[in-house]
């Protein structure tokens, strides 16, 4: 257990997950706060927007028309980040010049989609049903099986590696090449860029491995060579569960922490206490059990400030398409990078000494997960509506 002289004075956390550091400065959250002080917000939402692009029946921003959905539905993003085809582009060769040092690029295609998480417009994460979430897991676990390569230890596991011919939830196609890896995330919130408040994720699949989870792999398969075959994440998930003071939720199968290296006020990591390569390796209880973490974790970020708490999520877990090390090297995790700080309003930008030196936090995640734990219970909209 650490020393509690942490807890007040400034000191350097370290993240095996990266390999690098946060500033940690507990003696100021002792400043006097004379901000605003926001009252619970509501939804203000309809159930149906016939404005909305992503709403059952309604006609998408390219002219698609989506159908009658009940539970999740998927499709190509009709505005991709990368592209399926493109013109060839073929690096010149390396000849010494500084050119060639310092104009380096590589060619990218892929294939994004989107996913409604439910029909209705005006639900989030933390109010949908438990059976609502287990079918967006089993969503992205369809989708993640489709595109994995046929020479993957994970194929092996997979009763089958392409989509449905003809499911009516999922409007897609084989992808023409294999990809290298697949992003799952989710920004919730205006304040993440969010451009719709459709409840919603994407999936961006990449002929690159991208540099995020490449980091982290490196520093999984470092620390499995390193400790005799052991997996990092299994390991800091049993460390975690015996102290007990950064758990904000746990079950049989998953834990949610504020991670000692948390950058984010109330950034939490959902791990699979087992060692779990990917989606493909869960079983349907565990899928029951990561859909239960996944509804207490965003049900107790919108009760914390009684607000839409906004955040960026993904889920880390084995290429697509990579060497048997690094598919038995990761670890199926998921990030929650969350930038409120005092308020519903009051929020945390990386700016100043953290863009130019390193992160840097005030509140430590011992702290936060104490005040996360103690949001549990019914969602704040529900008894806000019980009192109407």
């Amino acid at each position: 257990m650490p020393a509690s002289v942490l807890d007040d004075v400034s000191h350097r956390r370290y993240n095996p997950l990266r390999g690098s550091w946060i500033l940690v400065s507990p003696h100021r959250t002792k400043r006097p706060w004379q901000g605003q002080q926001e009252a619970a917000s509501g939804s203000t939402l309809p159930k149906y927007d016939p404005s909305c692009y992503l709403c059952p029946g309604n006609k998408r921003a390219a002219g698609g028309i989506n159908p009658q959905y009940e539970n999740t539905f998927v499709f190509v993003n009709d505005y991709s980040a990368v592209k399926e085809e493109q013109a060839e582009y073929h690096p010149p060769d390396n000849d010494g010049s500084l050119s060639s040092l310092f104009l380096r690029a590589e060619s990218v295609t892929g294939k994004c989609y989107v996913v409604t998480f439910a029909p209705s417009h005006n639900l989030t994460l933390a109010d949908l049903a438990h059976q609502q979430i287990v079918s967006i897991i089993n969503t992205w676990a369809t989708l993640y099986a489709a595109h994995l390569s046929s020479t993957s230890s994970l194929s092996q596991i997979v009763a089958a590696t392409a989509l449905p011919p003809a499911s009516p939830n999922i409007d897609s196609v084989r992808p023409k090449v294999q990809y290298r890896y697949m992003q799952i995330f989710e920004n919730k919130g205006a304040a993440m860029g969010c451009s719709n408040p459709h409840p919603h994720g994407q999936i961006w699949t990449t002929t690159s491995l991208p540099e995020e989870p490449a980091m982290e792999l490196e520093q999984l398969k470092s620390y499995n060579r390193e400790h005799g075959g052991h997996h990092m994440l299994e390991d800091y998930a049993r460390l975690e569960s015996d102290q007990r003071v950064r758990i904000v939720y746990q079950n049989s199968a998953f834990i949610a922490v504020c991670p000692w290296w948390a950058t984010w006020p109330f950034e939490t990591m959902v791990i699979a206490r087992e060692h779990k390569r990917a989606l493909t390796d869960f079983s349907s209880s565990e899928k029951e059990q990561l859909a239960e973490v996944l509804s207490e974790v965003t049900r107790r970020y919108d009760n914390l400030f009684e607000t839409q708490f906004p955040y960026s999520m993904g889920l880390h877990q084995a290429p697509l398409d990579g060497s048997d090390e690094e598919t038995q090297c990761s670890h199926f995790h998921i990030h929650f990078y969350p930038p409120l700080l005092r308020s519903a309003t009051v929020r945390k930008f990386l700016v100043g000494y953290e863009m130019m030196a390193e992160p840097q936090r005030d509140i430590t995640p011992e702290q936060a997960a104490e005040r996360l734990r103690g949001c549990g219970g019914v969602l704040y909209r529900m008894k806000m509506n019980a009192e109407q």
